[in-house]
């Protein structure tokens, strides 16, 4: 059965949760049967009104989100509504890299908020393909040297879904965002629907997209057995214990 969808459209219990699965991880395949069984939450989107070349309405209202890991990478999966498919169709998630706070309008420096790096994954419908960026502020956005990021993106019925994988650590800490399973991230969401105008322009491109405030990513631990170990070992040292005292009863008898 599928997971019931959970609107999240406060900021109180809004997280990604990718569960942890034993076995193949569905990260080339956005239908996989696997995908049904993932939590799925659902964020509002809004047209970006902080670069001057703004957009008054968007496309995609919200996006459904689920995630799953297998210890070793992590795959995303992005749905949203779109009525048409175009060539420059487009989707990304963001991150926060390190610990330094960074806005979701690619960690431009404002009031209370220092301008910090952030990891972009992006996708487009020509290319076919994810793209690894990273950004401090308006105008920085750039490919990193190293392309850690897949993405594949299937449309069907009127509804995009996009797949974005990678290990959940990588070498390039300064660049990339490190997914410690059992913390919580920081994560955002962007859209462009890339139908063609009668300018022979795509209806949202660059900075005329659909984007999403910052909210909140985990990828699950691995369970803790601990307890019950803990359990067992008092359940045989208490074994241990009255067999000896059982042996010395019977030898003083």
């Amino acid at each position: 059965m599928a997971a019931e969808v959970q609107p999240a459209y406060s900021q109180q219990s809004v997280s990604v949760r990718a569960a942890l699965v034993k076995g193949s991880l569905p990260a080339d395949d956005p239908t996989a049967a696997a995908w049904a069984t993932a939590a799925v939450s659902e964020f509002p989107m809004s047209p970006q009104v902080h670069w001057p070349v703004r957009i008054t309405d968007v496309t995609a209202k919200s996006v459904k989100v689920r995630g799953l890991h297998d210890g070793t990478t992590v795959a995303i999966l992005l749905e949203y509504s779109d009525p048409s498919e175009d060539p420059e169709d487009a989707a990304a998630l963001e991150f926060m890299v390190g610990d330094t706070k960074a806005h979701f309008a690619h960690g431009q420096p404002m009031a209370q908020v220092e301008g910090g790096p952030v990891n972009i994954w992006y996708w487009k419908n020509k290319d076919g393909k994810g793209a690894d960026l990273g950004a401090k502020g308006f105008g920085t956005l750039k490919p990193h040297a190293h392309q850690d990021v897949k993405a594949k993106g299937v449309y069907q019925g009127g509804v995009w879904k996009v797949v974005f994988s990678r290990p959940l650590s990588t070498e390039h800490v300064a660049e990339d965002t490190q997914f410690k399973p059992g913390t919580f991230a920081s994560i955002a969401f962007a859209v462009w629907d890339g139908k063609k105008m009668e300018t022979g322009q795509p209806k949202e491109k660059g900075s005329e997209k659909a984007i999403s405030s910052w909210w909140y990513f985990r990828a699950d631990a691995p369970p803790d057995y601990s307890p019950y170990m803990y359990a067992l070992l008092a359940v045989a040292l208490a074994l241990g214990f009255e067999l000896v005292l059982v042996r010395r009863l019977k030898k003083g008898s």
